[in-house]
């Protein structure tokens, strides 16, 4: 198909509950408001495609933009393609559920994903620590460095209420995925989420309580599942 083919199916399949929805989270025009479950079957039709991935998300629609992370073939993306595409994530349904996610099924997700987190800016600090995120919640514990983790533990413990919003909501779920995925570190990510404590987000002149990260680490042991690892990143 190409694209302006695309472009028309999308429009026909928003609805404008589901296009309110994302511009209250911070989408913001071009959106149409497609489900997931719509775009779907429109994924089974075009399969794993990068240079139509490329010409999605240059649209800076946002039904086009997580279409293409549903179709993008990671591995064929260099750091330059992960940091154009942060550049363009605008807000953090883009950064941390189609860059990152995008970005933790290739071989450099580490690299890049780690100097996202030192690049000081609020959606590719928060896209950084999403990629972590999703890398442990999928990949086998003996991919990751034990010593670099707890180091990243400790960061988040200083660190965390200085941070921008978005950054202090991915580093309180990096947190939870160490405590809950991966067994080296679950005592101390309990400690760290203790340490921590209740992290607050100003959103307006409102603030809001993040999810408690040491709760939800304690409901995940009770639970048996501790050591929880997804078969696949994206779905």
């Amino acid at each position: 198909m190409e694209l302006n083919e695309i472009m028309d199916e999308l429009r026909s399949l928003g609805n404008d509950r589901t296009k309110k929805t994302y511009m209250s989270n911070g989408a913001k025009e071009p959106v149409f408001g497609v489900t997931i479950s719509a775009m779907k079957p429109m994924f089974k039709r075009l399969k794993y495609n990068q240079p139509l991935a490329e010409q999605l998300y240059a649209t800076g629609n946002y039904d086009a933009m997580y279409l293409a992370g549903m179709i993008a073939e990671p591995k064929k993306m260099t750091e330059e393609d992960f940091n154009r595409w942060i550049e363009g994530a605008y807000f953090y349904m883009i950064s941390d559920f189609i860059v990152a996610v995008t970005l933790a099924e290739t071989d450099i997700a580490f690299t890049v994903a780690d100097h996202w987190i030192d690049s000081g800016k609020e959606l590719t600090m928060s896209a950084g620590w999403s990629c972590y995120e999703w890398l442990l919640g999928t990949r086998k514990d003996s991919e990751f460095d034990r010593d670099k983790l707890l180091a990243m533990l400790y960061s988040v413990r200083d660190t965390i209420h200085s941070q921008p919003n978005r950054t202090k909501y991915a580093m309180n779920n990096f947190i939870m995925a160490v405590g809950i995925s991966y067994l080296p570190l679950y005592e101390e990510a309990k400690k760290i989420a203790q340490a921590v404590g209740p992290v607050e987000l100003l959103m307006g002149q409102t603030l809001s309580q993040l999810n408690s990260a040491v709760e939800s680490i304690q409901r995940a042991a009770d639970k048996g599942k501790l050591g929880f690892k997804r078969k696949h990143v994206r779905c």
